[in-house]
């Protein structure tokens, strides 16, 4: 605060109003300093208080809108999940990891998919469920037979090479022999829809008179699935023992024509074999035939 300074009144002298008005400029410098500090003070304490309101404020916010967006925080964890399950597969997957990544709890995961194994057969789910819509929003019945045919296999080449942790996981639960699948809600429905789409491009292909061999529409679904798979599931191994890069952009290019041609072929009924790009001779060491 600021000091008082008593002045006694005195007979007049020489110099007593100098020094009577230097008293009252320090009462009041001192008076003022003292209110600038209260000020200052006063400012911090505002400051801060602000700043923990707005702080409070924001962590508030971002609660209430995950309590209000529960299906965004699912999807946040399928997310998540699916990679940690991809990448370390179903024993080695942490529920623990996916809470930290998605800043939830476990216990809000346990809450909204039971346990581990519900977690993991969501992922499943999504995953399938993915590449069905995908395949739907082509619009294949707008197609001619032909080109109908040939669109799905350059897509189910083009969604497998973009989409590794789907044939991770699909891998991993082919390790398990596919026990969790019976477990999920709607894989086998929501997959029925592939084959009811490939018999219906068929059936429009025997009628228009272009298609002319009998085709199974799974085995054609799993003709295609197998070779656009296999490039993805087994690039390591097979890119390293035959020395061939299946990532290269002309090979890519090469095999992606090719299950489309092969395809077609075998609808049509044709016979010739399909042909690639001569390998040279250190992607295959041939025996050389004995004389006769």
């Amino acid at each position: 605060m600021y000091e008082l300074v008593r002045i006694v009144k005195s007979p007049a002298r020489p110099g007593a109003h100098r020094t009577e008005n230097r008293l009252f400029a320090a009462v009041k410098f001192r008076r003022s300093r003292s209110v600038s500090a209260d000020r200052a003070a006063a400012s911090v304490r505002g400051a801060g208080q602000e700043m923990a309101g707005r702080t409070k404020s924001g962590a508030s916010e971002r609660k209430t809108a995950r309590k209000n967006d529960p299906e965004r925080t699912k999807e946040d964890i399928l997310e998540v999940a699916t990679e940690e399950f991809a990448t370390h597969g179903l024993s080695g997957a942490r529920v623990d990891a996916i809470a930290e990544r998605t800043r939830t709890s476990k216990r809000m995961i346990y809450y909204y998919f039971g346990g581990k194994e519900g977690l993991y057969h969501a992922v499943l789910e999504k995953a399938y469920a993915d590449i069905r819509t995908a395949e739907a929003a082509l619009h294949l019945e707008d197609l001619a037979p032909e080109e109908a045919m040939r669109r799905l296999a350059e897509f189910t080449f083009d969604y497998d090479e973009a989409h590794p942790d789907f044939i991770r996981l699909v891998s991993i639960e082919n390790i398990h022999r596919a026990e969790h699948l019976p477990h999920t809600n709607s894989i086998r429905s929501t997959n029925l829809g592939i084959i009811q789409t490939i018999a219906a491009i068929l059936e429009r292909g025997r009628k228009a008179g272009v298609f002319r061999a009998a085709i199974d529409p799974v085995d054609l679904h799993m003709l295609i699935s197998a070779f656009c798979f296999f490039r993805v599931s087994n690039r390591h191994t097979f890119g390293t023992i035959f020395r061939r890069d299946l990532s290269e952009p002309g090979l890519r290019e090469t095999h992606r024509r090719m299950i489309g041609d092969a395809v077609i072929r075998l609808l049509r009924g044709e016979a010739e074999a399909v042909v690639t790009p001569a390998l040279s001779d250190s992607h295959v060491h041939q025996r050389k035939r004995p004389r006769a």
